[in-house]
């Protein structure tokens, strides 16, 4: 993973990049499951995937994203294109995927463009975002980012993760 322009040294972005190396992990995972033909296996990593990338996608949508839309317009929308794309069809993971002949080999395909958007994010937008925030358009991402932590905190004591 990048660490080349020195934006891990912010807390939120070392924050999702080590959300990203558990996400890239959980793809090995995955790959390794599809290979021996274990479908079950494949759903439980793609719930566990979906458990980080939920409160991950906040955070850039809610923070980080809105701050670098303006600059960034095209990109910013492909980028949120692809994270519907990608919950859509890790989302299948909750339901009839067994029923579903075809979802083993699209989980595979959208966990390769997960693999590349993951790209995109830390050698495009991390970058950009620590050459481009002001101090408060930081403040904001931040702000989002405890929200997100608060709420993890809760659902943990509630036991609702």
């Amino acid at each position: 993973m990048c660490a080349y322009c020195g934006c891990q040294a912010l807390e939120t972005i070392d924050l999702l990049t080590m959300e990203h190396e558990r996400i890239v992990t959980l793809i090995s995972h995955v790959r390794d499951a599809h290979r021996a033909g274990e479908i079950t296996r494949m759903a439980g990593l793609a719930r566990q995937i979906t458990a980080v990338l939920g409160p991950h996608t906040r955070v850039e949508e809610q923070g980080l994203f809105p701050a670098l839309v303006a600059e960034f317009p095209e990109k910013i929308a492909a980028l949120e294109d692809e994270h519907r794309r990608i919950a859509a069809v890790l989302a299948e993971a909750e339901g009839p995927f067994l029923a579903d002949p075809t979802w083993p080999d699209r989980l595979i395909e959208t966990l390769a463009l997960l693999r590349e958007h993951i790209l995109k994010e830390q050698d495009g937008v991390f970058p950009a975002a620590l050459a481009n925030l002001s101090i408060e358009e930081w403040e904001a991402v931040e702000a989002v980012a405890r929200l997100r932590d608060q709420r993890a905190t809760v659902e943990h004591r509630l036991g609702t993760h």
